[in-house]
């Protein structure tokens, strides 16, 4: 997360972010905001998922569906945020709950169950945008998945060396050329891109590439990851417009750590669950 690299394209800045401001009607309700669904949380990594869920709903999310990628849900409730629904991903894919974006792989594994998971999910995700992340990348460079998706936007969040797997490349590959890294990756799944690391890129299937500007290396620890998975799919299920949301989640994300470190919190010790609530706070600072 601290090694400079050279900008590629545009860049992300808070001033090319209008629709992440812009102010909520009167007459608005949950609906009005959309539904998350967070698929992941496997064995031992329950908290990913909930990292990605709590990061949804604090980013303005309407609902918040989390299944979990386990024979049962983990966990009653969330004891720290007991708005969200928790389920397993099988009950969670079994009904339409209109879910509006999907956030999948955080923390999911790479068994059996969780590439079965998201085989399911891509059948029946109806269209609706899926943000793709961590252990779903490792199972798609493995071949454990395919990208036969279907309809409906997808966004993938490799980190470096997640990005070299789905290319048969290495880290430092990518490192080397990160915009070329994105642009191939864009190219060969037909998604957008979102190459993690310091200056992240984002790259449509077609389009200019853009170089994030905030952040700083407070986001090299644990679970920064899945937060960013759950605020991509926030912005995307509140219909801000798909550059918008894919951007701004990237900008928000690294804006909050900024923030957090202004504040003294990090950039060393600052933990991934820390992120939400600035998050929030800047979005409605405005």
């Amino acid at each position: 997360m601290n090694t400079p690299v050279p900008p590629a394209g545009g860049k992300i800045d808070r001033a090319a972010l209008p629709a992440l401001f812009a102010p909520r009607g009167a007459d608005t309700h949950k609906g009005s905001f959309g539904t998350v669904g967070v698929v992941g949380g496997g064995p031992g990594m329950t908290g990913a998922a909930l990292l990605a869920a709590r990061a949804a709903l604090k980013t303005g999310a309407g609902k918040v569906l989390v299944g979990f990628a386990q024979d049962a849900a983990p966990l009653a409730c969330d004891p720290l945020q007991l708005e969200l629904m928790l389920r397993d991903a099988r009950s969670l894919l079994e009904e339409d709950w209109g879910v509006t974006a999907w956030v999948a792989g955080c923390g999911i594994g790479t068994g059996t169950l969780a590439a079965n998971v998201l085989s399911e999910l891509f059948v029946l995700r109806r269209g609706a945008p899926l943000v793709l992340d961590a252990d779903g990348l490792n199972l798609l460079a493995r071949g454990e998945i395919q990208p036969g998706w279907g309809e409906g936007p997808v966004v993938l969040t490799p980190h470096p060396a997640e990005a070299g797997r789905l290319l048969g490349a290495g880290a430092a590959d990518v490192q080397a050329d990160r915009p070329g890294a994105a642009r191939e990756l864009a190219r060969r799944y037909g998604a957008w891109i979102v190459l993690k690391g310091a200056g992240t890129v984002v790259c449509p299937p077609q389009g200019e590439l853009r170089t994030n500007t905030s952040g700083n290396p407070g986001l090299a620890t644990a679970g920064t990851g899945d937060v960013l998975a759950g605020m991509l799919g926030s912005l995307i299920a509140q219909k801000l417009p798909l550059d918008q949301a894919v951007a701004g989640a990237v900008w928000l994300h690294g804006a909050a750590a900024d923030a957090l470190v202004a504040r003294g919190v990090g950039p060393i010790g600052l933990t991934a669950g820390e992120l939400a609530d600035a998050a929030r706070e800047l979005r409605n600072r405005g």
